[in-house]
């Protein structure tokens, strides 16, 4: 997520949080430094201007200049001019009105409208506990509608069919209707995209808006479209009212600029983005978290978030009661503690979350070989039986050869993996009995040390 320029501004960050003195001298060269770091994660040149001028106002003024840690208080100010430039605290949806509720999605074609059209559904499901009813007013892109049907499947959303032969507005009152009819809380309304923006599909998206009279007008950008998303985004603002952002594809690693240009551009909060390709893949946009990743100092409390929703608490009490008891920790523990992990959005995905100085520590090749491990291991152990994940002591020459065999590995690599999972199953016996285990057991097991 926006990783050169997290990479350059966190060495930033680093570099004044250690000055004893601010002058003139070393804010100019700070903010020289914060300008190419911005233009070259794509940022419009005029937000770029007002974003230095604020901070150089500030960081002169007796705010810092008079602080005791000067260096720090200027990382504030940056932390909070970054944070401001993105919006002011979390938006939320505006649902309190008489259901359907209708959000209307707006954009260019690639942008990701219908998947973002699932994820929200997914969201709004989960976290709001609605009722909500999706429908395709994409007559023009071929598999549009299937597309819409299939990902709302699995969000677990209902889905309203229409066909390539109706008319937008036709198949917008009719959803409005089934809606009202079967007591649909919130109605998601995809539309139409075009590779760029022109007349007909802006008349078409203002035409859908006053027959829908949505409560949301959400505008789905791609967050690696650069400067041109921010010309779309002027676009749809002067079509119709926008009363928030959703910012897909911020996982990738492209600059990313649109996250810090465009509620500059339309004035219109993010309230949304997109941070992967599963349907769980998006998050609410709170401007001070992302300021912290941006900044490198990550976000913690978004992975503590992500694993409250993501780990099977009941299963972890049961491995702290099967711990405690004596019971041997066997490999189907050890596999349900790799799941867990790729249910957080696997190693990568927890340390995109982390302070950069960790992340540099680990370093990427780390990382990705550790990611190839984890999956090498998650295979090993599903070629096992049932009886040999029970009872690992069972599994000599003969069965490494054929789980290597099924797994497609090397004798080596099954050789690797129950020397880690050995290693695993003493550090649990010497746990047990800890203090620390009897605090995690009271936790409620969601402490146990994971893979």
């Amino acid at each position: 997520m926006l990783n050169n320029l997290t990479q350059r501004l966190s060495r930033v960050v680093k570099t004044i949080r250690g000055e004893a003195r601010i002058t003139e001298s070393n804010i100019a060269d700070m903010l020289r430094e914060v300008r190419l770091a911005l233009l070259e994660a794509d940022v419009a040149l005029p937000v770029v201007r007002e974003f230095t001028a604020r901070v150089k106002e500030k960081a002169l003024g007796q705010q810092v200049v008079g602080s005791l840690s000067p260096g720090q208080a200027l990382v504030g100010v940056v932390h909070a001019e970054l944070a401001a430039l993105m919006g002011e605290g979390v938006s939320g949806l505006n649902l309190a009105v008489q259901p359907p509720a209708v959000v209307l999605m707006a954009g260019l074609q690639g942008a990701g409208k219908t998947t973002t059209t699932a994820k929200l559904a997914k969201w709004l499901i989960e976290r709001q506990k609605k009722k909500v009813l999706t429908v395709s007013c994409d007559v023009y892109r071929p598999a549009a509608i299937a597309q819409l049907e299939m990902v709302t499947a699995q969000a677990g959303a209902e889905f309203l069919s229409s066909t390539p032969d109706e008319k937008p507005l036709e198949i917008a009152r009719r959803a409005i209707a089934y809606a009202r009819a079967h007591h649909v809380d919130v109605l998601l309304v995809d539309t139409a995209g075009r590779v760029t923006v022109d007349a007909d599909m802006m008349h078409e998206i203002a035409a859908l808006h006053a027959a829908l009279q949505p409560v949301e007008t959400l505008f789905v950008v791609d967050a690696m479209q650069g400067q041109d998303a921010l010309a779309t985004a002027r676009a749809f603002h002067d079509a119709v009212p926008l009363t928030g952002v959703v910012l897909t594809k911020l996982d990738g690693d492209a600059r990313g600029g649109a996250a810090l240009s465009v509620h500059h551009v339309t004035g219109a909060p993010v309230k949304f983005a997109g941070v992967s390709e599963k349907i769980d893949g998006l998050e609410a946009f709170d401007p001070s978290r992302m300021a912290d990743r941006i900044l490198g100092m990550g976000d913690v409390l978004a992975l503590v978030e992500q694993a409250q929703r993501t780990v099977d608490l009941e299963a972890a009490q049961q491995l702290a009661q099967k711990v405690k008891s004596g019971d041997q920790f066997d490999l189907d523990d050890f596999l349900m503690q790799l799941r867990q992990m790729n249910k957080m959005g696997g190693l990568q995905g927890m340390m995109d979350k982390l302070p950069a100085e960790l992340q540099a520590r680990a370093g990427q090749a780390d990382m990705d070989r550790a990611e190839r491990d984890a999956r090498r291991m998650q295979g090993i152990i599903c070629a096992m039986t049932p009886l040999e994940r029970r009872k690992p002591d069972l599994i000599k020459a003969s069965r490494k050869r054929r789980i290597a065999s099924g797994s497609g590995v090397q004798v080596q690599e099954v050789n690797r993996m129950l020397a880690q999972f050995t290693q695993m199953r003493d550090m649990m016996k010497k746990m047990r009995g800890s203090k620390m285990f009897k605090l995690m057991q009271r936790m409620g097991g969601a402490g146990m040390p994971r893979r």
